[in-house]
């Protein structure tokens, strides 16, 4: 090993009270838990008060654990499905307008856009009154639990 090759230790941990010419409190200021031997603050801790973590906790709502129906506009039925064809579950996850795993929650058809094509509607599917005005008008038909 030569000089050239030696490197510079890193900052290491002060020790405070060792003697020397720190005086009476060694650079640990005055009493309190900072003072003593082994103690050491959470850094959390904010004197007191609530700190910023339990201030966080409190924020209100609810969150309904029962998923959302699933909306869907007539104008997107006109687009997926043909003339005389039957909307139910099957169907719709067939044309991709729902998932396997998100029809338990149910499905609802809403008025928007226009519909010119004759679809039949399942029983297990809701649809608005506006949207059933607008099935019916089309000549479709929807059938009822």
């Amino acid at each position: 090993m030569q000089i050239h090759n030696l490197s510079i230790r890193g900052k290491s941990r002060k020790r405070v009270g060792r003697g020397g010419k720190r005086g009476t409190y060694s650079g640990r200021g005055c009493k309190g838990q900072k003072a003593r031997s082994g103690g050491s603050v959470d850094p959390l801790f904010e004197g007191g008060r609530s700190s910023l973590v339990d201030r966080m906790k409190k924020l209100r709502g609810f969150t309904s654990p029962r998923a959302k129906r699933v909306t869907l506009r007539i104008d997107i039925l006109a687009q997926k499905f043909k003339e005389n064809e039957v909307v139910d579950y099957e169907s719709l996850i067939l044309h991709r307008l729902l998932r396997k795993n998100t029809y338990h929650s149910g499905v609802k058809i809403v008025r928007g856009g226009t519909l010119k094509k004759k679809l039949i509607i399942a029983k297990e599917i809701l649809v608005t009154k506006g949207a059933e005005v607008e099935i019916k008008k089309a000549g479709g038909n929807v059938l009822q639990k």
